[in-house]
């Protein structure tokens, strides 16, 4: 993860490794996922709460409000976590509602906000901007947040191109027109923090779009 200095206010990002099974389709995947913690000392949200809730709670300093855990889509091993953590600090649950469909396998229960495109969520002096980008689900979301410089991605970019879209739910012609339309727009100097494995910048993975589109999915 590449340092990212705090805004004015304290607001940081931190990074929790956990691992587990993707499970869809039938099939099953051993996975590491990325879970972000961004706040300050007083309050804080957890974005994509996966497979280890114990260990996700145990990781945020109990004087930490944690004003809300957010999924940037809603396969299963970036929900797992979700009903854990939220019973351990008493947070609310924020997930897309077009991904309920994928909520509704694991959880009986209705999450407590829906994200819209275009919606701010406040953490300390740190605004996290919710851009609707599907294609690698239906109700795939990214964060952005302009004092950090950073966009929290979920499983839409990686380091090397677009999120998988060979499975149930998801369109590679979507999460293309996703990218080029509301990700790859952001400044070059943009770090994207994702949902798997290494983080990348904007300007690295702008260029490389035609290609991405040529290989397809």
């Amino acid at each position: 993860m590449p340092s990212i200095a705090p805004s004015a206010g304290g607001v940081r990002v931190e990074r929790l490794v956990t691992s587990g099974q993707f499970e869809l389709d039938g099939g099953s995947w051993d996975v590491d996922n990325n879970v972000w913690v961004v706040g300050d000392d007083k309050e804080c949200v957890v974005i994509d709460a996966a497979h280890d809730g114990r260990a996700i709670v145990k990781s945020i300093d109990r004087e930490r409000k944690v004003v809300g855990v957010i999924s940037t889509h809603a396969h299963n091993d970036h929900i797992n976590a979700v009903g854990e953590v939220c019973d351990g600090t008493r947070a609310p649950a924020y997930l897309h509602p077009a991904d309920r469909m994928l909520w509704d396998e694991l959880y009986p229960v209705t999450p407590d906000h829906e994200l819209a495109d275009g919606q701010v969520i406040s953490v300390g002096d740190v605004e996290l901007h919710v851009i609707h980008t599907p294609g690698h689900t239906p109700g795939s979301c990214c964060l952005y947040a302009p004092a950090l410089g950073v966009l929290f991605t979920g499983d839409t970019l990686f380091k090397g191109g677009p999120g998988a879209t060979g499975r149930s739910y998801s369109d590679f012609g979507t999460i293309i027109e996703s990218i080029r339309d509301k990700v790859l727009t952001l400044p070059d100097e943009t770090v994207v923090l994702t949902g798997h494995g290494d983080s990348t910048v904007i300007g690295a993975e702008a260029p490389h779009l035609q290609e991405w589109v040529d290989r397809g999915h």
